[in-house]
């Protein structure tokens, strides 16, 4: 379902002048970095074009000049839309509709200690980094979903300019300034307070370990609310009552943590947490290191190169790996069923599905440097066994109310018991 003004969670109000840009982030060796987000199911790269606002990765900077806002004030009105608050295009605003003739408005003014950073499927200027939804499997040219399920304006990242802690709020000003929550929308008032949920909510997931380091486990999902409170997940995505208030958890991204945008999932890298990853290089040189034992198929009994991404044309040299065993050899038509992905291994006459290798090559999604000698099933995206093992226990959400584990370079739901299978390599490779 796709947000709008009256069911909450959209930037609306289209009309009046648009407020001039943020400034955009400038990439610059000299720049303080907060961290990155990360879409997942991209491989590094998002086709056809991975550049602009529209990538498979967000890099945040700290900007030339402070851009953050937070909570002024906030009071009762009668007729939300003739009010001068939203009517300033900028002043920004978040609107809580409570009846036909009752709204609470709190206004927010300038901080100077923070930057904001919005996200959603609006190509609006507020938006930083637009976020389309995640079709699962090799992406070879331009995708799109008939009708999104995530909000033109999802969400929005406050980053501290100093310390650099980072905070997900739902919902993200739109082009006018302002955030409108609609009669419909979830919301409650406590203390003197007012919040609200947007429709399909904004879910995160903190990791309760270190996420690089080899030790990472998955976390519980919550929602995050307008106002930044975490709260226990709704019986299905939009349902209108919230969930309990959790009083110990927070909207501090760590690193490692997951945003769900009902369509896309972003992981969170700080930037300290990237400098104990592996880098693109290194991860290339252990698919060289690989290549370099010459490994090779016990059938065609011609070397195997392992190529960096997937690529829609095969040759002999390309692997595969036999999904039911982790036999790795090339493509040939020895114990293949017609008209089927049914093939016998020859090296141990298991009979299943093949699929061809492909180095993960996205280092954000590694939760340690170890060499890739496990891959994903049914994709065959290789990455290292405790990364493989991370993600594979990682529920990613799906749908309104559902949950499932895919692979983190391509999207793609797991299959099988485990959801992967060791790679077993003819030569000096095991």
């Amino acid at each position: 379902m796709v947000l709008n003004s009256e069911e909450g969670g959209e930037g609306a109000g289209e009309g009046g002048d648009a407020a001039p840009p943020t400034p955009r982030h400038h990439h610059s060796k000299h720049q303080l970095k907060y961290g990155e987000l990360v879409i997942l199911g991209y491989n590094g790269y998002l086709p056809p074009c991975d550049k602009g606002r529209r990538r498979s990765k967000f890099v945040l900077h700290r900007r030339p000049g402070a851009n953050g806002v937070k909570p002024a004030r906030h009071y009762v009105v009668r007729t939300p839309q003739n009010t001068q608050a939203i009517l300033d295009t900028q002043q920004h605003s978040i609107s809580y509709t409570l009846s036909r003739n009752q709204a609470v408005i709190v206004e927010y003014q300038l901080d100077s200690e923070t930057d904001m950073f919005q996200i959603g499927r609006s190509s609006e200027t507020p938006i930083d980094f637009v976020v389309m939804d995640t079709i699962p499997g090799d992406k070879h040219g331009e995708m799109k979903v008939t009708q999104s399920t995530i909000s033109r304006f999802a969400c929005r990242i406050i980053a501290h300019r100093t310390t650099r802690t980072t905070q997900v709020y739902a919902a993200g000003f739109d082009s006018s300034r302002n955030i409108f929550l609609g009669e419909k929308a979830t919301k409650w008032q406590n203390n003197g307070e007012i919040d609200g949920l947007t429709t399909n909510g904004v879910l995160i997931m903190h990791p309760p370990t270190q996420f690089c380091g080899g030790e990472a486990r998955p976390g519980i999902w919550r929602e995050v609310s307008v106002g930044g409170g975490v709260y226990a997940l709704r019986e299905s995505r939009s349902a209108p009552q919230k969930g309990n208030k959790i009083e110990e958890e927070t909207n501090v991204l760590q690193d490692g943590t997951l945003i769900d945008l009902c369509g896309a999932t972003l992981l969170w890298r700080s930037a300290e947490g990237l400098g104990k990853s592996p880098t693109k290089r290194h991860l290339e040189q252990m698919v060289d290191e690989l290549n370099a034992g010459r490994p090779q198929c016990p059938v065609g009994l011609n070397t195997l190169v392992i190529p960096r991404k997937a690529t829609l044309t095969s040759t002999e040299k390309q692997p595969v790996v036999y999904l039911n065993c982790g036999h790795v050899q090339g493509l040939h038509e020895w114990g293949h069923e017609k008209d089927s992905n049914s093939h016998t291994c020859p090296m141990c006459l298991k009979v299943g599905p093949v699929v061809k290798l492909c180095m993960g090559i996205e280092p954000a999604f590694y939760v340690d440097s170890g060499p890739p000698t496990f891959c994903f099933n049914p994709c065959g995206h290789m990455a290292s066994e405790k990364t493989v093992r991370y993600w594979a226990a990682v529920p990613i959400p799906h749908g309104t109310n559902g949950f499932h584990a895919a692979c983190p370079f391509c999207a793609s739901p797991l299959e099988g018991d485990a959801g992967f299978v060791r790679l077993i390599f003819q030569d000096n490779c095991d």
